[in-house]
């Protein structure tokens, strides 16, 4: 599986840079920031900190190595609104030990999108200054959305070690507009002793390039009817993010708690959060779960840390719940409460989560 993750990057790393050819490359802060959303409304409950201890499908994103965990076939999906409903967000994926090998293979899906945004441009009379006469016949509709495809494998080294490789795809468009692929590398990597977790996963180690082309006759209007530029594309190089993380199982009886940390260091020179070092900014995430006989979950988390012109500290605390009835898992996410990032409207998450290992012993 190894040498398909290597080839796969190898055809892919040829396919873009045969695109790319003659072209500048410009680098970006912010450019696949839609993929920071994550999978699973678990881990938005736990304020996105579970790069240590995700062990089912959705470690596809947060950290593949822990894809070895899984003791059969997996499936999720996930809906989430944010910013008020504004952006859709929904994710799925399927995960299933290969058979004969120790290995975990794992295809995931995203995609983030506005839609029904409405295209004026062929909508105003110039020459006239006004609206043209059934101006509703010139109003069309487009979607700007992101779209990713993930390929990842998780493999043990040994009793206490694993160690995971996802390969990403990425589409944006901007309705008839503009369009870019992107292609990046993830490694992860997961150890436990007793109840204790720590890990790392290299998110775009090989830095993700994203080609953009613009389709200059959808924008026509724009020089003949407003007298502006037509945008050409460009080629972005995002630069890569280390999410380093730990945790410790406890349990009580019937309850059990677990407690998360994790770090985000990006390499963006981005400048919202209240730790800098040079152009590296860190980005903390706390997360707890308590639960009740393996069936009843709540979370809390604090994500978000950012401060404000006094200097002032702010965090946007999180919470979920989950219920695990047979095979199926049921969890919801809220954030945006409090904190900046109130201001944008509230997020939610709803995902569901098929096991089918549980699914043999429920019955």
């Amino acid at each position: 599986m190894l040498k398909f993750l290597s080839l796969l990057s190898a055809l892919l790393l040829g396919f873009f840079a045969a695109t790319a050819e003659g072209q500048s490359l410009v680098r970006v802060s912010y450019g696949n920031d839609f993929m920071s959303v994550g999978s699973g409304a678990r881990a938005l409950g736990m304020g996105s900190a579970h790069t240590a201890f995700a062990g089912d499908v959705t470690a596809a994103y947060w950290n593949p190595a822990g894809l070895v965990r899984l003791q059969g076939l997996e499936a999720a999906y996930m809906h989430s609104e944010r910013f008020g409903g504004i952006v859709g967000y929904d994710y799925g994926a399927v995960a299933m030990p290969l058979p004969g090998s120790d290995g975990t293979l794992a295809i995931s899906f995203f995609r983030q999108g506005v839609d029904n945004i409405k295209n004026t441009l062929n909508a105003w009379d110039r020459e006239r200054n006004r609206p043209r006469e059934n101006v509703n016949d010139f109003i069309t509709s487009f979607s700007a959305a992101d779209l990713a495809v993930m390929i990842s494998y998780g493999t043990p080294v040994n009793e206490r070690l694993s160690w995971g490789a996802s390969v990403k795809v990425l589409n944006s468009s901007i309705g008839p507009f503009a369009n870019a692929w992107g292609y990046s590398l993830d490694l992860g990597a997961q150890y436990h002793t007793g109840d204790y977790l720590i890990g790392v996963n290299l998110m775009d180690i090989t830095t993700m390039m994203k080609f953009w082309s613009v389709d200059a006759n959808e924008l026509r209007a724009l020089e003949t009817e407003f007298g502006d530029e037509i945008p050409v594309g460009e080629n972005e190089v995002i630069l890569p993010t280390i999410k380093i993380g730990a945790a410790r199982f406890f349990s009580f009886g019937d309850f059990s708690l677990i407690a998360a940390a994790d770090t985000d260091l990006r390499f963006e020179n981005r400048r919202t959060y209240y730790i800098n070092v040079g152009g590296m900014s860190i980005e903390p995430h706390i997360g707890l779960e308590a639960g009740y006989i393996d069936t009843v979950f709540l979370r809390f988390g604090l994500t978000d840390f950012s401060t404000n012109r006094s200097g002032r500290i702010n965090t946007s605390p999180t919470l979920g719940a989950g219920l695990r009835f047979g095979a199926f898992d049921f969890d919801y996410g809220f954030s945006s409460f409090a904190g900046a990032a109130s201001d944008l409207g509230f997020t939610h998450r709803l995902s569901l989560r098929f096991s089918l290992d549980r699914l043999g012993s429920a019955s």
